[in-house]
């Protein structure tokens, strides 16, 4: 009689991070619809529709798929960053990396292939954005 509209999945995780903290380490892979931000260790690959945050204390060692990284801490692998990879001055980047947008505070330490694609992306759950 009163039928409930459905939300479109994963509208609710809007606003919510999840948060891995310091002295932590995670071995494996790592896939997440909502904000993450990670002070810990990851040693393995990363995938989100959301935004992730290397924290200062963070280190990923591994492959990042996300629409938005913010990084503070110390990374190495490959960056796949739909939109915006910001690579704050306390950062240190090595590897492989593929932007939309790439910004890179003055002190950072970039040691990275780096490729600019058109905007018009695919992301991981498979929609596009322009």
């Amino acid at each position: 009689m009163f039928d409930k509209k459905k939300k479109p999945p994963y509208t609710d995780l809007l606003g919510k991070t999840n948060r891995i903290v310091e002295a932590t380490q995670i071995k494996g892979d790592v896939f997440s619809h909502a904000d993450f931000r990670l002070d810990g260790e990851l040693i393995g690959n990363f995938t989100s529709n959301g935004k992730l945050v290397i924290g200062p204390s963070g280190k990923v060692i591994g492959e990042i798929v996300c629409k938005n990284v913010d990084i503070e801490g110390v990374f190495n692998g490959k960056i796949t960053a739909h939109e915006l990879l910001n690579i704050k001055a306390t950062a240190t980047v090595e590897g492989d990396v593929c932007v939309g947008k790439l910004a890179i505070e003055p002190g950072a330490l970039f040691t990275a292939t780096c490729v600019m694609k058109n905007p018009e992306i695919n992301h991981p759950d498979g929609t596009q954005s322009k």
